[in-house]
């Protein structure tokens, strides 16, 4: 199945890079938000983006330009029925996502398949509330989208081998290595890497470290890009939490769940880079 439209929901952090990925890669894509205000401010990331790579050298401005083009923000959700791919990037909440999945499924004509960016909750809960399980899968994303070169492929029972297939091409297209994982809460990255950052918190809370000997201890004696806090600053601490949370409700163990001192910060509104500091002030 040649795939021309990528349908995105969702236009913050995450959604607004698979945008810009998608659309550089020279496919039509329709973003859709609920509001005018996120909607906005999810474009002005993939501007700043492709700006960025023109700087870089690794897009042109005529590239950028033509990519920029391509992409279409809509506040209507029945915008995405001529869709053949539509990407689910909202909020980690599995009752939203289950409403939103539902409502493609009648929007969305019986080839489009229906994916996920979901980093913990099953795949198959979604499917449950289509018509259409066989065209249903997990497609996780890493943030920042343009520079992680994963897409974890999240499948069911009842993901077809079609529907692998396209999603497989797809991510080949992006210039992104697809990992193919059976549906588990967690998947692979954040089933071994959410217990090590919460384990770096406690580390924290309990005064055996302080911030910045976590941080160094981590990139100079494991060789890890950056240390487990500033990841969470990256990743953002609320988002931390709700896979946290939705870890520790499917698997029942303990080091799943979010370090108190992690709810004390989102609870402050300190959520990370994208709120101006988490564990780290942000650069203005």
């Amino acid at each position: 199945m040649a795939l021309h439209r990528i349908g995105v929901v969702g236009c913050g952090l995450m959604g607004a890079g698979i945008t810009q990925v998608m659309a550089a890669a020279g496919y039509a894509v329709r973003v859709c938000e609920m509001a005018e205000a996120p909607l906005q401010k999810g474009l002005d990331r993939v501007r700043d983006g492709y700006a960025r790579m023109v700087k870089k050298g690794t897009m042109t401005g005529d590239e950028a330009e033509a990519a920029w083009m391509r992409i279409v923000p809509t506040l209507n959700r029945a915008d995405l029925a001529d869709c053949d791919v539509v990407i689910e990037a909202i909020a980690e909440n599995g009752d939203l996502k289950r409403d939103l999945f539902a409502q493609l499924d009648t929007i969305c004509p019986p080839h489009t398949i229906l994916v996920s960016n979901t980093s913990s909750i099953p795949i198959h809960q979604l499917a449950q509330a289509t018509t259409r399980p066989d065209r249903v899968a997990g497609f996780h994303f890493f943030n920042p989208v343009p520079l992680m070169n994963l897409i974890e492929l999240v499948y069911t029972p009842f993901t077809s081998a079609e529907t692998r297939t396209i999603l497989h091409t797809l991510g080949t297209t992006l210039n992104k290595t697809v990992v193919d994982v059976q549906d588990v809460s967690g998947f692979i990255v954040n089933r071994l890497l959410i217990p090590y950052l919460f384990d770096a918190v406690r580390l924290l809370e309990q005064g055996v470290a302080d911030r910045d000997a976590i941080d160094t201890a981590m990139k100079l004696g494991c060789g890890y890009p950056m240390g487990p806090l500033t990841l969470l600053d990256v990743i953002g601490l609320d988002t931390a939490v709700a896979i946290g949370d939705v870890l520790m409700a499917e698997l029942n163990q303990p080091h799943m769940s979010p370090p108190q001192l992690l709810r004390q910060m989102v609870a402050e509104g300190k959520l990370g880079r994208k709120s101006g500091g988490g564990f780290y002030p942000s650069a203005s």
